[in-house]
């Protein structure tokens, strides 16, 4: 689901169980609303938002780590991919038709990976259709000459062969790696928390700003563990700048 969409979910279920609180507080006879029962209540709901906070907790550090691996393999494979282009040229003027299908290869990879806005496409990080293995099979059919020849082609079909890996590596982390039933149940405890804030709380404006603020902060947490867990579409991406600088260094 749309990360912003799912925030605004998280927060009208939120904000709704608080008002629903104050609501239901009017209802409530006067020795339901005693100090020892908001003793008792505290004492529960304190264990509750222990929970909640833990789970909310681990969910950021979770997508977060997952962003920032996923970045590193980019900045990764943006730096192999010029070492590749050096190696191809120290090799000699043979490997030209090797160069220009590797410039070919990232243009494409970046185009797929992060599409232009204005299209509405998501990233396409299948690599089944790139020109990658063009770029392998073309190193394949160098015929080396010497003993470095030799050498610079062996390690330039490594780097082919590194570089298609990584590229299925990332197409294969684009499944989410949020529990659904995770964050159902932490909404749910949310929600009790809310709605029992509101229940003793006096029904004023300050109360209903309070907990629209409340809930604002936490549909905010979720947006963004759900933005995290999408690096190539949504608002918090991972940067193209290193692949763009590597396309640019290519050929030179």
């Amino acid at each position: 689901m749309n990360s912003a969409i799912t925030g605004t979910l998280v927060f009208a279920c939120l904000f709704g169980a608080g008002v629903l609180g104050v609501r239901v507080r009017a209802a409530l006879p006067e020795d339901h609303l005693s100090s020892e029962t908001k003793d008792a209540v505290k004492v529960g709901m304190g264990l509750v938002a222990t929970m909640a906070a833990l789970v909310l907790g681990l969910l950021v550090a979770s997508t977060k780590g997952t962003y920032d691996t996923q970045k590193g393999e980019v900045t990764q494979m943006a730096a192999k991919i010029v070492f590749l282009d050096r190696v191809l040229a120290n090799y000699g003027s043979e490997t030209a038709e090797s160069r220009e299908l590797l410039r070919r290869s990232v243009g494409s990879a970046i185009s797929h990976m992060w599409p232009d806005k204005k299209s509405s496409q998501t990233a396409q990080l299948d690599p089944s259709g790139s020109s990658g293995e063009a770029v392998f099979n073309s190193i394949e059919k160098l015929s080396p000459q010497n003993d470095v020849q030799r050498s610079l082609k062996s390690q330039a079909a490594q780097i082919a062969t590194d570089l298609g890996q990584m590229r299925w590596l990332l197409f294969e982390q684009t499944d989410t790696s949020i529990s659904v039933t995770m964050l159902i149940v932490l909404i749910s405890w949310l929600a009790i928390i809310f709605m029992s804030a509101g229940l003793f709380a006096p029904p004023n404006a300050t109360v209903i700003i309070a907990l629209m603020l409340a809930a604002v902060s936490v549909a905010g947490a979720i947006f963004l563990i759900q933005e995290l867990d999408m690096p190539f579409d949504g608002v918090i991406q991972i940067s193209q700048r290193p692949m763009y600088n590597a396309l640019v260094h290519l050929g030179h």
